[in-house]
């Protein structure tokens, strides 16, 4: 969880999916252009400053939501039969804080982490009818996301495995997998990749670490067959791919940089520019650093989809963050230099450490900035079909300028940083069209596209309120699943403690 003052794949996997075609059946085409958001409801989970609400799942067997509250240790329960007004029920006390939740006709699977947080954890199961505990399950140390397979077989957690703050313990990351069939749980290391050099500029730059204690898993996807596991490894810049019949880690692989010299990758790197929307193209590379991630299956084949946030290591023990102004630029490469470090040029900008002193002599040849600031849609056989590139930035300048990369209510104020910082996405399925929602925690609010043609996916509408700070979870919900008959969109807002929920006709 991060903390906020409130105010106002390029990847390559062993196999290609083979899915159904999701969008077969003889389904009416619908123009979702003419699609309506509308609130529904509307509540907040807690009461004090930003952490009561983090990430919630809906159960259908139940109607209930159940949300994340790591301030009171607890998983927060709401009845949504009547969305419109929800209730709120009797809490599920845990001892230890949560992290993510999931649901599967009628159980509940919530990640705990350690009191001590490079201690493992736990997945712990409910009964989301009675909310009685049903098992508890171990898990590596930081289980940070956890979601069931589509068939839901199995429970897979991504067990973030981060260092404490002085940098003296650096547990391993790694990924549980519990096989709920046979009762068997696994845990998977990445210890077998120790040693190797992991290509496409995937990161391995903790002091000391081995490529398993680098490693920070931090979302999963799961193929709509079940078969296969896509987990990002945001620090790493990275991917890995398990098989979860064989239960192996199958692959592990970069994701390549971002060139904000493209035309279509432009970037406003400054917040000190006194220009709102200051895009040009600059010499510097963004690591794509996803953290959520989706699976979507389109017409029969199988893609990632990746909200490419960005993460930086800032401990007291080691931190990688820098800005361009402040480290020294290799001559040769940066004849420029003295312009580009201004404070309304690059000088703003934070950069890492880690990457982009080529010859260790003490300059940088190149730079690296943090996150894309892009959504980005994958083949599973490692091409990148589509990326965003700017857009993100120019339509929340267009639609709504006074909130563009927006800080504590300031435009620009995030420009220096991660931009609008894409942090969660989701799918949707109406008729023959796939809808994309992409969660912006800086800038407010949901961007939704038309990806039925995931070469060229459209815009449709910015889902925003301004009531509703800092977009963490988001859901969701079928209309057949849905206790209003008609599909939902459910988001919750760590700095407002706000949960909403728009219904799509």
């Amino acid at each position: 969880m991060k903390k906020y003052v409130l105010s106002a794949a390029l990847f390559v996997a062993l196999f290609v999916s083979c899915d159904k075609d999701d969008n077969s059946g003889g389904e009416t085409p619908i123009d979702t252009s003419a699609l309506t958001f509308n609130r529904i409801g509307r509540f907040t989970n807690g009461i004090g400053d930003e952490g009561f609400a983090e990430i919630s799942t809906y159960d259908k067997a139940s109607k209930k939501l159940f949300v994340v509250n790591p301030n009171d240790n607890e998983v927060s329960v709401w009845d949504l039969s009547s969305p419109e007004s929800p209730l709120k029920l009797t809490s599920i006390t845990l001892n230890g804080t949560p992290n993510s939740v999931a649901t599967y006709n009628g159980l509940l699977a919530v990640a705990v982490e350690n009191a001590n947080k490079q201690a493992n954890g736990q997945i712990l199961t409910y009964n989301t009818d009675t909310q009685v505990l049903e098992q508890s399950y171990a898990a590596g140390a930081l289980p940070d996301m956890v979601t069931f397979s589509p068939d839901g077989k199995y429970i897979i957690s991504a067990n973030e495995g981060e260092p404490n703050d002085d940098y003296t313990i650096d547990p391993e990351g790694s990924i549980t997998v519990i096989d709920l069939t046979k009762k068997e749980v696994v845990q998977l290391s990445f210890a077998g990749f120790n040693g190797q050099d992991i290509d496409n500029n995937f990161r391995v730059f903790g002091p000391g670490a081995t490529v398993a204690q680098d490693i920070e898993p931090e979302y999963v996807a799961v193929s709509k067959d079940s078969r296969f596991a896509y987990v990002s490894l945001q620090e790493n810049n990275g991917m890995a791919v398990v098989n979860l019949n064989s239960k192996s880690i199958t692959q592990v692989f970069g994701l390549g940089v971002k060139d904000h010299m493209l035309t279509d990758n432009m970037l406003d790197a400054s917040n000190k520019d006194d220009i709102v929307g200051n895009f040009k193209n600059w010499p510097v590379k963004g690591f794509y650093m996803p953290d959520a991630i989706t699976y979507a299956s389109i017409n029969g084949t199988g893609y990632i989809i990746s909200a490419n946030e960005g993460d930086s290591r800032d401990y007291d023990g080691y931190s990688e963050e820098e800005r361009v102004k402040d480290v020294t630029l290799d001559p040769a490469i940066f004849p420029n230099a003295a312009d580009l470090q201004l404070n309304e040029n690059l000088g703003r900008l934070k950069i890492t450490t880690a990457n982009g002193d080529i010859d260790n002599d003490g300059d940088f040849e190149e730079l690296y900035s943090y996150g894309a600031r892009s959504f980005t849609i994958w083949n599973t056989d490692g091409s990148l079909v589509f990326d965003s590139g700017d857009a993100i930035g120019r339509k929340t300048l267009e639609v709504n300028p006074a909130y563009f990369n927006a800080d504590e209510g300031e435009a620009d104020g995030r420009s220096d940083d991660k931009g609008a910082e894409p942090e969660s996405v989701a799918t949707l399925k109406i008729g023959e069209s796939t809808l994309l929602f992409v969660g912006l925690e800086r800038t407010g609010g949901v961007l939704v596209y038309d990806i039925s043609n995931p070469a060229a996916p459209e815009y449709i509408h910015w889902i925003f309120s301004a009531q509703d700070v800092a977009p963490e979870g988001l859901l969701t919900v079928s209309a057949e699943d849905s206790p209003t008959g008609e599909n939902l969109v459910i988001i919750t807002n760590e700095v407002s403690n706000t949960v909403s929920i728009y219904e799509i006709k």
